[in-house]
Parts: C-alpha cells; structure tokens; sequence
C-alpha cells in the first residue's frame, strides 16, 4: 500500500480510464461501483453501513475465480499448530483491485473478513497434503491454509494462484519503467547513498589543506559510508524454509497421530466382531443338534402312530390324544424350521461382517504402512531442519567475522588519514619557515 507522500509524488501518467472511480462514480477500493451510504476502512477490507458497525456487504463485482474450503490460519504464539478461522467450508475467491493495480484473496464468513491477502510476485503457494495448501503473507504477518474437498479444486487454486502471480510480476514490471521516465522528465536523478558517500569522501581528501575541522567531516562522512553494506538475503531464506520444514514436520506428526487412532478402533471393532462370531456359530451348531433331535422324535412318533392305525383296536380318547400330540410336535417343528431360517440369516449376516473385517484389516496393514512412511519423513524433515539451522548458524557467523573485519579496516584507514593530514601540516608549517626566512 502506497503512503499519502508516495502518491503525490508520484510522476503521473496519462492513461486510458480504467475504472469507474476515474470517471467520479462512488467505488469500492476494488473499483466497484457502491451504494454512496456504504464504506470501507483504509486496507479495503471491510464494507457495510457506518450505522451498522462496519458489517459487511454484497460489493457487486465479480470475482476471477471463487471455490469453496475451510480456512486455517496459524497460531500466531506456537508458530506450528492451525487454528480454524470457518467452522464450514466458505467462499475463496481471486479478485482484481484496479486502483491499486494488484490482485487480492478474499474471504468473508458472515461479517468477518478472514482473508484478505494481497497477492505478491514473491508469494509461494505450498502444497502440503493430498486436499490441503497455504500460503505466506508477510504484510499480515500470518500463513494462511486451506482444505478442499477434492484434490482436483485443490488443483484448480494453484493453477490460479501461479496465474496471478505472474500477472501480478508483469503489472510490477510494466510500472518500474514508468516511473523511471517520468522521473528523468521532472528533474535530475538523485544520486545513491552510496555515489553520495564516496564523492563526501573524495571532497574531503582534496580539501585537507582548508580546516582542521575538515578531517571530522571526512571521518563522519567515510562511516556514513561504511554502513551502506548490502545484507545477507540468504540468512532470510534460510529462516524461510526453516519455518517451513517446522510446519510440514507438524503436519506430518498430526496426520500420524489421527491414523494411529483409527487403527486402534479398527482393531477393537475387528475384535469385538470376531468374538460375536463365534459366538453366534456356536448357537447355531447347537440349534442344529437340537433340530436333528426333533426331527428324530417326530419321525418316531409318526411311525408310532401308523403303527396305531394299522392296529385297527387303537381306542378314540388315545387316537385323540395321539392326534393332538403329533399337532402339537408339528406345530414346534415348524416353529424350529422358522429359527433355523432366522439362524441361516444371521449365519449369512454374520459372514459378510467378517468379509468386510477380512478387508479392513487390509486397510490397516496399509494404514500401518503409511504411519511408516510417515515416520521416515519425518526423520528426514528433522535432518533436514538440522541441516538447515546449521546453515543459519555458519551464516550468522560469517557475517559477524566479515563486519569485525571491515570494522578494523574502517579503523585502520581513519588512522592512515589522520596520519597523512598531520604530515601534510608539518610539511606545510616547513614551507613557511624556509619561505619566511
């Protein structure tokens, strides 16, 4: 975001109007036009009714793009674990400020703005997860994370995002070289720091003869100089991909966890399953013992009862009873054909559970597999990490030893100048003797 001064000492540029602000229409900061009673705040993030407490509305403007996913943000204090800013997946979208000539991710829960980035030709969207990516913002001092549904919208963002990032390099290089011509038109170029230093210090040299005071000029101006030094960008890279390599390690270790928990419910259910099992294969064999015992004594008393009517002097109240006997063994033999069908299902029920408990331990050997692979990674990352504090540390020192070298440069020059001016005095002090005698 440009300051109040940077604006207005900003060469102008005649262009075509891109924008309905230019044309004195009400807009938004993304140069949309507004209702006039609507406002937002410095940073353009929030809009809404200023009697309504800055809650948000509908702008109007399309977006590039829009998908939906859950939003994350880092905790600010750990540095290592997401805290989420959506309690249900929320519209993501790509939008195009055409005042500011940049492009934003926005998203709003409800009357919240939990996303607003400005998106940066130095921003890198990272990948961590089959559904799960993030991103760093510097300007909001935060690393955003998001989870997709599917992979594929995963996919689609980050084909997105690289797109706006290269529109986002082009609008920065096309508006460098404006800026330099229309400065070399208003007035001269203003020297570097550095030109500037090292022309104080060539004025100073040839002035030597004017002043004493000039030698504390030379000296202030020779350590004006000396502390223009260039800094160490690869210490800020190394801090980069150490923050980093922290945030994938403990999104490995979380995913490990979650996966040891589900394979230890796997193995109680798979357990629990078994025993019912065999527990209920063991009610059917004895069903069955029994089934086989009343089937004997039916067939037996039917026989019984043949061998009564071939007889011919079975009397009527035993023929009766015996009628009512074989009624009632062929009433309990149809109730038991009934429980043997209700065993065969629960047989056939109980066969599928323990296919599906065959196939889930499949599932778990390849979970044990992963939280293996997951192991190893982690293993590396933590190498890794190793290796790259350790890098930090020797830059670190290397940049220490350097300064205390320029240091001791910068003291003994001072000392040779303050020597060569105390010369130069007595030889001139000579001079005016010989020449005044």
């Amino acid at each position: 975001m440009w300051s109040e001064g940077e604006r207005l000492n900003t060469p102008l540029v005649i262009r075509r109007a891109s924008s309905w602000r230019e044309l004195g229409a009400n807009t938004s900061s993304f140069g949309v036009p507004v209702d006039p009673n609507w406002t937002t705040n410095s940073y353009g993030t929030e809009y809404g009714n200023t009697t309504a407490s800055g809650q948000f509305r509908q702008i109007g403007q399309q977006p590039i793009f829009s998908t939906k996913a859950h939003v994350f943000q880092i905790d600010p204090e750990t540095k290592k674990n997401w805290i989420p800013a959506s309690k249900v997946a929320v519209s993501v979208s790509y939008y195009y400020d055409s005042t500011r000539n940049t492009y934003r991710i926005i998203s709003v829960d409800g009357s919240k703005a939990i996303i607003n980035s400005t998106i940066t030709p130095n921003m890198t969207f990272t990948k961590t997860s089959q559904k799960f990516g993030q991103w760093s913002d510097a300007r909001a001092n935060t690393v955003y994370g998001l989870g997709f549904n599917t992979e594929a919208e995963l996919a689609k963002f980050i084909e997105k995002f690289k797109e706006v990032k290269e529109l986002t390099r082009r609008a920065v290089a096309t508006e460098k070289p404006s800026s330099e011509v229309n400065g070399g038109i208003d007035g001269s170029p203003q020297p570097t720091p550095t030109r500037t230093s090292l022309h104080q210090r060539t004025n100073s040299l040839s002035s030597i003869q004017t002043d004493s005071t000039n030698l504390q000029q030379r000296r202030n101006s020779f350590t004006q100089g000396s502390n223009g030094l260039p800094s160490n960008h690869s210490e800020a890279q190394l801090k980069y991909e150490n923050d980093r390599l922290k945030l994938a390690l403990a999104q490995s270790s979380a995913n490990a966890k979650k996966w040891e928990v589900e394979l230890t419910t796997l193995k109680n259910n798979n357990a629990r399953l078994t025993a019912a099992l065999q527990e209920s294969t063991a009610n059917v064999e004895e069903w069955k013992k029994q089934l086989a015992t009343y089937k004997e004594e039916n067939a037996r008393l039917r026989k019984k009862v043949l061998e009564k009517e071939h007889e011919g002097n079975v009397q009527d109240s035993d023929s009766q009873a015996l009628q009512q006997e074989m009624q009632a063994l062929g009433e309990e033999a149809t109730r038991l054909k009934g429980d043997n069908k209700l065993h065969q299902q629960e047989i056939v029920r109980l066969t599928k559970q323990l296919e599906e408990m065959t196939s889930r331990e499949a599932l778990t050997s390849s979970f044990q597999a992963r939280i293996q692979n997951l192991e190893e990674e982690n293993h590396n990352l933590i190498l890794k990490l190793q290796d790259v504090q350790r890098q930090l540390q020797e830059s670190r020192s290397s940049r220490d030893t350097d300064s205390q070298e320029l240091l001791q440069l910068q003291e003994a020059l001072g000392s040779k100048i303050t020597d060569l001016y105390e010369l130069h005095e007595q030889i001139i002090a000579s001079i005016r003797k010989e020449s005044n005698s």
